[in-house]
């Protein structure tokens, strides 16, 4: 549901990832890359070549629309049994760093994943945390909500009202599941999620929309892809006593979750 400008618009929209753990503070990792979507009548992958230097900050790439939305959900040729086959070539990388070391990157094959994309039965779900003593927490470590269930899973909020090591000068902001769920390895969902940081005052809520892709590894289940942000919302203007995000020591955080699709669904 990505739209280029307010009013255009949806298309199918891929962006590329790296995660933190790989990266050391100082890398820079500059990546050509292809996204793309499998045309089943043709039977080739069609998309954009993109490139886009990352590191600790700055971990997606921006999104390439590859389809117009409503167009994918006509087409016998990309969407084939409410299902849809997306693709990622990675076709270049160079790190560099202060030091000028070299860093040996093994090249990989493609990496396809089936993803679906369902016409209709969304689950829908919404949980708001209210935390009364907001101006009151331990601001070194994070907090976390109690659990709340949607679509089967448990989930939580957790929030850095300082930030987490990633962020500059901002509340950072995060779904997460419960681990305790077990679920087999091939277990698979996607979903919508919007985090936001209600306005008490004025109604000018901070809100934040991303998809994530939930699967289980082995007895344990993970989120990975836009759990959230570090840079959700910056602490001078969330502290602003003018505006309504915290009122007293009140503040209340809301999460809408939409259940768009799952890899065992019938």
């Amino acid at each position: 549901k990505h739209k280029q400008g307010v009013m255009g618009n949806p298309y199918v929209a891929l962006s590329l990832e790296i995660y933190h753990t790989w990266l050391e503070q100082v890398h820079t990792v500059h990546a050509v890359f292809e996204l793309s979507i499998f045309n089943h009548s043709k039977g080739v992958y069609c998309g954009c070549k993109a490139s886009y230097n990352f590191d600790v900050k700055n971990t997606y790439s921006k999104p390439h629309c590859l389809i117009p939305l409503q167009e994918l959900l006509k087409s016998s040729a990309f969407l084939v049994d409410d299902s849809c086959v997306f693709g990622v070539e990675i076709l270049k990388i160079d790190v560099s760093s202060p030091e000028k070391k070299d860093v040996v990157v093994q090249k990989k094959a493609t990496t396809v994943q089936n993803l679906f994309i369902q016409k209709k039965g969304f689950i829908k779900g919404t949980y708001t945390w209210t935390m009364d003593n907001f101006l009151e927490l331990d601001l070194k470590h994070f907090v976390r909500s109690p659990t709340f269930e949607v679509g089967g899973l448990k989930w939580y909020i957790r929030m850095y009202p300082r930030g987490d090591k990633y962020s500059n000068d901002c509340l950072s902001l995060y779904l997460s599941l419960d681990d305790s769920v077990e679920l087999p390895l091939e277990y698979g969902k996607v979903v919508e999620l919007t985090l936001s940081i209600l306005d008490q005052k004025n109604v000018k809520h901070r809100t934040a929309t991303s998809g994530l892709w939930v699967c289980g590894q082995g007895h344990k289940l993970v989120c990975v892809q836009g759990m959230g942000s570090s840079n959700f919302f910056g602490l001078k203007e969330l502290k602003d006593p003018l505006g309504g995000y915290v009122v007293g020591s009140s503040c209340i955080v809301k999460a809408d979750l939409t259940i768009v699709g799952s890899s065992n669904d019938d």
